[in-house]
């Protein structure tokens, strides 16, 4: 069987059904192809959705500033209201603790330049800002057979709160929910669908190629395929000429009950410790997730090949986060037994993600998000629509990258910034970005 669209999108994770919506409204046909069985029910459904702006490049600042009007006007956005559900966003705000190293300086600076309000709390304000945390500097993070777990701290901690950051209440709903809009505008969406290789006619890209033996053929072919992009990137010959890869990181985030008054309810936020190596973020129902910001003396899980990992977390590393959290808060009653999930990042070599074209023309990425870019989704679709309807004009984003202009605050974000061809980005060199 043999089909044709303008465009073919691989993946219906968020960003991927991002994607697929702003080319379908484009006025595009898109066929969408993903091997899972519904949107976002890959890496999406296991993302910690937190909205926050802490990233230490003006850019990555910048489209999480403008990413988080489109979530708080989230119909708005979609045109559409999803009879399914629409997700919420839970507004928390961020607390993040001044840590050595951690680019907090950098943050204010980059807040003060696109105008985003915080405050700057003292160990006195700190503590009655989290009472019953305790505010101990014991950087750095340790391993929990490390004798120097137990000292004592070596000062009081201070931090910064910024109240507009949260979460989205249902992730994989969220992709659902750009699916639907996308939909709406003509998208076709195929599941259980898993693309096998890629045809080029001219030297450019002309189509893919289906594990079933059928073919799509189309002049746009957009790599969104989480885990798997970078094994897509090589099928697709483009891999060697990325200065900036990604391959998939395996990841363990845990569900716990929240203690006493540091609950959502409570009006507990979102929490970036890097002292310890921890995030929290409270959500509904009296708990939080928790789960690791990339400490030094955490291995970093790398996996091989993206449908062949565990998916359940190991007791070695719950050991580990819980009794970080008792550490910073000592009234954490510590499970007995793991609660969460492992799964798989889609991580790029500085965790910043690559918004870009290929050196196949018509083969286009939107790869390395995991972790970090779930609150970018819905203006990655709008990056990756500017770029692959700049190169249909003639546009060359390579030499002269496109700029998009952010409707939130006026101006420019470089997509060059997300580029293939970067150099290294200077950044926390972790999920924090």
């Amino acid at each position: 069987m043999t089909d044709r669209a303008d465009a073919v999108v691989i993946g219906a994770g968020v960003i991927g059904s991002a994607v697929a919506l702003e080319l379908a409204r484009g006025g595009r046909s898109v066929i969408v192809v993903d091997k899972g069985p519904a949107p976002g029910a890959g890496s999406t459904s296991s993302s910690s959705s937190i909205i926050r702006f802490s990233y230490s490049t003006p850019d990555a600042v910048l489209t999480a500033w403008e990413a988080a009007a489109l979530w708080n006007d989230w119909a708005g956005h979609l045109g559409v209201v999803d009879p399914d559900g629409m997700v919420k966003f839970v507004q928390t705000g961020m607390l993040i603790f001044h840590t050595p190293g951690n680019n907090t300086t950098r943050i204010e600076e980059l807040w003060n330049e696109v105008g985003i309000s915080y405050e700057l709390l003292d160990s006195a304000a700190l503590r009655a800002r989290v009472p019953g945390v305790d505010i101990g500097a014991y950087f750095p993070p340790k391993r929990i057979d490390d004798p120097a777990f137990a000292d004592d701290a070596s000062s009081e901690m201070t931090a910064i709160y910024e109240p507009l950051s949260g979460f989205i209440d249902d992730p994989m709903l969220s992709a659902h929910n750009l699916a639907y809009a996308a939909r709406h505008h003509g998208a076709q969406f195929r599941f259980h669908q898993e693309v096998v290789g890629f045809e080029q006619t001219d030297g450019r890209v002309s189509g893919v190629l289906l594990a079933d033996g059928s073919t799509i053929h189309a002049p746009v072919v957009v790599n969104v395929g989480g885990p798997h992009s970078s094994g897509l990137n090589r099928l697709a010959g483009v891999a060697d000429g990325m200065r900036i890869g990604n391959r998939p990181l395996r990841q363990e985030v845990f569900t716990v009950e929240a203690p006493e008054g540091l609950r959502l309810e409570d009006g507990f936020p979102a929490t970036a410790d890097l002292d310890i190596g921890q995030y929290i973020r409270p959500q509904i129902g009296g708990t939080w997730l928790l789960g690791g910001t990339e400490p030094e003396c955490d291995e970093l899980h790398w996996v091989d090949d993206p449908d062949q990992y565990d998916p359940y977390p190991t007791v070695e590393q719950f050991e580990v986060s819980m009794m970080r959290a008792a550490r910073r808060v000592p009234s954490f009653g510590v499970p007995h037994r793991p609660v969460g999930l492992a799964a798989l990042y889609d991580v790029a070599d500085d965790w910043v993600p690559i918004y870009d074209k290929s050196d196949l023309p018509g083969f286009f990425m939107a790869c390395g998000t995991s972790g970090n870019q779930f609150k970018n989704a819905p203006l990655a679709g709008k990056f990756m629509a500017a770029i692959i309807d700049a190169e249909a004009a003639g546009h060359d984003h390579d030499a002269e990258p496109v700029q998009y202009i952010g409707p939130r605050t006026g101006r420019a974000i470089n997509l060059g910034a997300f580029s293939r061809l970067r150099d290294k980005s200077v950044t926390s060199g972790t999920v924090m970005g």
